[in-house]
């Protein structure tokens, strides 16, 4: 094996296409060299299902476009898929039990549009599938611990839990698993878990990559995004999971696909960068500020201008969103009864008591927790104190927002208010719910959010800072993020552990 290819692993997405693309090594080596470095780490806990010969087959034909001359910018490019993505070669589990085993007979738009192309639509772009990766258990969770299938674990400490709920996506890219992988922010379940993580992750504008295929959590705030280890590489995979979808997702926005990587350099001079006072008060960590004020700094010798400014409901967003994501979790969820697909109780009386036998063994405590919360929040006597008064705060939120970009381009903050804590650690569900207040006011207006690697705060775990922008304004975000990270290295960053193979 050449020099290269033996450090496949350590290349970026952007760095990978080109390599291909000059035909320096083929996507069949690079797939085997990811498969082998999968199969040798299972300590994180990041796959849930491989099949070496799907992966395989879609490499060979990887090298076939690239022999004929008809390949586009990331053919060949391995990537893994969270497991709330379905996939027609790949067992599709949403980490429950409940859809233990579940094949689709079609996949995912976003996988589509990544892989060989949408049926009857555009070729893709030509990635190569390495597999599906653990993530809570529909989606629901900050710590991916809710998993049916266990726990993932965060690469720079075994100890600690990787964020969730796209936590196996983040560990994945933190431990050179895959040189990118997708997943799903319904409220910070991309930006926090690469902000534990290391990595760099991004939520689009809502609509902006279609849901169609994706399992739903909660359908007015689900999106689709990337995390790799740059901006540049989210800008390139971002350009691929967009656009339109309007026969097969009703949520879908009407916006051309855009090419995210056009303004990647643009000057930040005159940039201005919001700072809520919010997101800087009591129950910041100081070792998180401290990681956070000082990329801050390197912004403004960028050019950059610090406006203060306000989001004065920041605290009502939790509340807010757990009514209204339970809520409509309940609903999309109650399609899960043993009856159409997925797992069935095996000793029942009758067809109420198949039901609830299915679905008592079928989820786990923190689904039913939600889908209890949803139900009665949705129940007679109770819409209206609760649901629609939520809705209205939701509105009010988002309205905040628009009036802070009247003073900044970008809003920036922190992403959690502590680094990863101990797989655990949270003794009870309101402590990973305030986890989120950082990222769920964007999430509920739905602004499009990033998070990147600003430094490290106690034990030597990542920090990230979030950017937020406004709506449609992913190119602006992802220009901000690249141009720190040309000026700074903390994106290069990896976990090093000998005895596990991870190399600093």
């Amino acid at each position: 094996m050449t020099q290269i290819s033996s450090d496949l692993h350590d290349l970026t997405v952007a760095q990978l296409a080109t390599l291909l693309r000059e035909r320096k090594v083929s996507a069949l080596e690079t797939a085997e060299h990811f498969l082998a470095r999968v199969a040798a780490h299972t300590e994180f806990g990041a796959f849930l299902d491989l099949q070496t010969d799907v992966t395989l087959a879609q490499a060979r034909a990887a090298d076939a476009r690239l022999a004929a001359g008809n390949a586009g910018p990331l053919n060949g490019v391995p990537l893994a898929h969270k497991d709330i993505f379905v996939t027609r070669d790949f067992a599709t589990t949403a980490g429950s039990k409940m859809l233990k085993g579940y094949q689709s007979p079609f996949d995912a738009t976003v996988v589509a549009k990544l892989g060989a192309g949408v049926p009857g639509g555009a070729i893709g772009a030509g990635m190569v599938t390495l597999g599906k990766l653990n993530c809570d258990e529909f989606a629901m969770g900050s710590a991916n611990e809710n998993s049916a299938y266990g726990p993932v674990k965060n690469p720079w400490d075994l100890s600690c839990t990787p964020g969730g709920s796209s936590g196996g996506s983040a560990a994945a890219v933190a431990a050179r698993l895959t040189p990118a992988a997708t997943g799903t922010d319904t409220g910070g379940s991309i930006r926090q878990p690469a902000s534990f993580c290391g990595v760099t992750g991004i939520k689009p504008t809502y609509g902006r990559a279609s849901r169609y295929g994706m399992v739903a959590f909660a359908s007015s705030l689900d999106q689709a995004g990337p995390l790799a280890r740059s901006a540049e590489d989210c800008a390139l995979l971002l350009s691929a999971m967009c656009g339109p979808d309007p026969d097969r997702d009703a949520t879908s926005l009407d916006v051309p696909t855009e090419d995210f990587t056009r303004n990647l350099t643009a000057d930040l001079t005159g940039l201005r960068i919001g700072i809520p006072a919010e997101f800087f008060g009591e129950g910041l960590a100081s070792d998180v500020r401290a990681a956070v004020d000082a990329a801050l700094k390197e912004f403004e010798r960028l050019g950059a201008k610090l406006v203060p400014i306000s989001l004065p409901r920041t605290e009502l967003s939790i509340p807010v969103y757990y009514i209204i994501a339970p809520a409509e979790a309940s609903s999309n969820l109650s399609r899960f009864d043993g009856v159409k697909f997925g797992f069935r109780a095996k000793q029942y009386t009758d067809l109420n008591d198949m039901y609830l036998q299915t679905r008592a063994q079928g989820f786990g405590d923190e689904v039913k927790r939600r889908i209890m919360i949803g139900t009665y929040v949705l129940s007679h006597g109770y819409y209206d104190a609760y649901y629609l008064q939520a809705q209205k705060i939701r509105r009010m939120i988002a309205d905040d927002f628009q009036q802070a970009f009247k003073l900044c381009d970008v809003i920036a903050g922190p992403v959690a208010p502590t680094v990863a804590w101990k797989l655990g650690g949270h003794s009870d569900p309101l402590t990973d719910y305030l986890a989120d207040i950082f990222t769920l006011p964007g999430s509920l207006a739905g602004l499009p959010g990033m998070s990147l690697p600003v430094g490290f705060g106690a034990g030597k775990m990542p920090v990230g800072m979030q950017l937020i922008s406004n709506y449609l304004t992913e190119s602006r975000l992802l220009n901000v993020a690249h141009r720190f990270q040309q000026a700074t290295d903390w994106h290069t960053a990896k976990p090093a552990d000998s005895a596990q193979g991870i190399y600093r």
